[in-house]
C-alpha cells in the first residue's frame, strides 16, 4: 500500500514516466521504478561500505573484514537474483504468452516512411499479400491480392484505432528495413523486422489520442516515420470499425 502510493506520487514528477494507458503497464512502471530507487540505495550504501572497508583496515584484524565485504557480497547477489526473476516473468507474460482467442486482430506495418495498420474484417482472416503488388499510389501500399476472397473485407488505414479494456493482438510487419514500433503509453517498443511477424499482445484501458513512434534510424525520413493511436470506448470502436468496413465495400 505504501509503495503504491510512492509509486503514484513519483509518476506525477516533472521527470515521470508517461501517463500508463495499458493494463500491463503499472507492473511494468513498478518494477522500472523500484530499480532505479534500488539502484540509488545501493550507491549510497557502496560508498559506506567503502568508507567502513578503509576504517576496518586500520583499526581490525583481517578476520573481521568478511562482515563488511562477504556478506554485502551476498545480499546484492541475492537482490539481483531476485529483481531478474521478477523481470524475467514480467517479460515472459508479454512475449512468451500468446494472445487470447478472442483478442482484436489488427496488422501493422512499417515501411518507409509509414506506418500502416490492416483490420481483417468479418471473415476474421487477412487476405494474402504479395510484394509485387504493393503499390501505394494505386491505393495498395501493403500489396493485398484483390484475388483472395479474405481480402474483400479487409481494411487498410494510416491511423490505428483500438477499444478499451479489449485486449489486441498486433501482428508486426516491415517491408524494407528494420522499424521500431513504439507507443510510450501502451508501454510497447519492438523492432519490425522484414521477413518475420512478430506478434504484440496488450489491452489499452484509457481512451485518448497517442502518437506511434519509428524508433530506428530507418533513413533520411526517420524523422516524419509516425502515426496516430486513437482509443475509443467500445461502443464508439464498433460504429467506427463498421463505418470503415462499409467503405471498404
Amino acid at each position: 500500500m505504501i509503495w503504491s502510493r510512492f509509486t503514484s506520487a513519483a509518476t506525477q514528477l516533472p521527470w515521470s514516466l508517461p501517463a500508463d494507458a495499458s493494463a500491463h503497464g503499472p507492473a511494468l512502471d513498478h518494477h522500472l521504478l523500484l530499480n532505479l530507487w534500488i539502484a540509488l540505495a545501493l550507491l549510497a550504501l557502496a560508498h559506506l561500505i567503502l568508507f567502513t572497508g578503509l576504517l576496518a583496515r586500520r583499526h581490525s584484524a583481517p578476520n573481521h573484514l568478511w562482515r563488511i565485504e562477504y556478506l554485502p557480497l551476498a545480499a546484492l547477489a541475492l537482490l539481483f537474483a531476485t529483481l531478474t526473476v521478477k523481470a524475467e516473468r514480467l517479460w515472459a507474460a508479454a512475449r512468451y504468452t500468446g494472445a487470447s482467442p478472442t483478442a482484436l486482430q489488427v496488422e501493422a506495418t512499417g515501411v518507409q516512411f509509414a506506418w500502416y495498420f490492416r483490420y481483417p474484417g468479418p471473415d476474421a482472416t487477412f487476405g494474402l499479400t504479395h510484394p509485387n503488388l504493393v503499390a501505394p499510389g494505386e491505393g495498395n501500399p501493403l500489396g493485398v491480392d484483390p484475388k483472395d476472397p479474405h481480402s474483400a473485407d479487409d481494411h487498410v488505414s494510416s491511423q490505428l484505432v483500438l477499444p478499451a479494456n479489449r485486449e489486441v493482438d498486433l501482428r508486426l510487419n516491415a517491408q524494407d528495413v528494420i522499424h521500431g514500433f513504439s507507443i510510450p503509453e501502451m508501454r510497447l517498443k519492438q523492432n519490425a523486422v522484414p521477413g518475420q511477424t512478430i506478434h504484440l499482445h496488450f489491452t489499452p484501458t484509457t481512451p485518448g489520442t497517442y502518437a506511434i513512434l519509428c524508433t530506428q534510424l530507418c533513413g533520411l525520413g526517420h524523422y516524419r516515420m509516425n502515426a496516430t493511436l486513437r482509443i475509443l470506448p467500445p461502443d464508439q470502436f464498433a460504429n467506427w470499425l463498421a463505418t470503415q468496413q462499409k467503405a471498404a465495400q
